[in-house]
């Protein structure tokens, strides 16, 4: 039941903008799941969904960028080389900083360009850092939600 609850979750948040977790309830209660809005609130964290802004402005979940690559071919070798080579990842306007373990930072660098992330300018790597310039701040700050998603689950 919990998977497939959260499979209509993943179906729905990537084909409608469902901008509240109330909202996702009353969607889910439509296909048939009686959910209460704290069962929601657990997917969504278990699920890693993000906001992310729309072109009118407003907020609707997501399924993380990286999350959706990792569906495809290959996809869960790049989350476990994040996962396991990233120390941390900040960011400071429209660049995110990526600290990696020493040596590690192009064979990242590598894979996230891969993946190819929505509004990255372009990318550098040094030994043990990566910087990513991203066309605004707020996909700097959407990139580094996603980054410390994966980087907490430790996948």
């Amino acid at each position: 039941m919990k998977n497939e609850r959260q499979n209509a979750i993943l179906e729905l948040v990537s084909s409608k903008e469902i901008q509240t977790q109330e909202a996702l309830c009353d969607e889910l209660l439509k296909k048939g799941f009686s959910v209460t809005q704290a069962t929601v609130s657990r997917d969504i964290k278990e699920l890693a969904l993000i906001k992310a802004e729309s072109s009118s402005g407003s907020t609707h979940y997501v399924v993380p960028q990286l999350e959706r690559e990792a569906m495809g071919e290959d996809g869960s070798y790049v989350l476990t080389i994040i996962s396991e080579s990233v120390k941390d990842v900040d960011y400071a306007l429209n660049t995110v900083v990526v600290k990696c373990n020493s040596g590690m930072a192009q064979a990242v660098c590598t894979k996230l360009d891969s993946t190819r992330l929505h509004n990255v300018v372009g990318t550098l790597a040094g030994d043990d850092t990566i910087f990513i310039i991203m066309r605004t701040e707020k996909d700097a700050e959407r990139l580094v939600k996603e980054l410390r998603i994966i980087i907490d689950k430790k996948v």
